[in-house]
């Protein structure tokens, strides 16, 4: 069974910092690309960040350039993101993503984890 399961969210004051984790169990870990995205009400789902577990490249959205840094721990299966300088707009349900780099296999999607920045 594949599974995506992030976790780590919380309620944090303006400024704070939470780590999100998202744990991949069921597929291979190494054909994929992980990444974060996150949806506030009302507002369309955005991409965050992304590591590639192949060499270990990243991408950030310009809003989190920073202050937010993804990891990844290959023999855990498990990326992080280490959200620092927290702001309320960075308020959102966060979801992790498996992009696999063959566009043969399909992508997956955990749950989700709330964010919430109180100002």
């Amino acid at each position: 069974e594949v599974q995506l399961q992030a976790s780590g969210g919380g309620l944090v004051q303006a400024g704070g910092s939470l780590r999100l984790s998202c744990a991949a169990s069921g597929f291979t870990f190494d054909d994929y690309a992980i990444g974060w995205f996150r949806q506030a009400p009302g507002k369309e789902r955005e991409g965050v960040s992304c590591i590639s577990s192949s060499d270990g490249s990243t991408y950030y959205a310009d809003s989190v350039k920073g202050r937010f840094t993804i990891s990844s721990d290959n023999a855990k299966n498990t990326v992080y993101l280490q959200m620092n300088s927290l702001k309320p707009e960075d308020t959102a349900v966060y979801y992790c993503n498996a992009k696999p780099y063959d566009s043969r296999l399909p992508s997956y999607w955990g749950q989700g984890t709330q964010v919430t920045v109180s100002s």
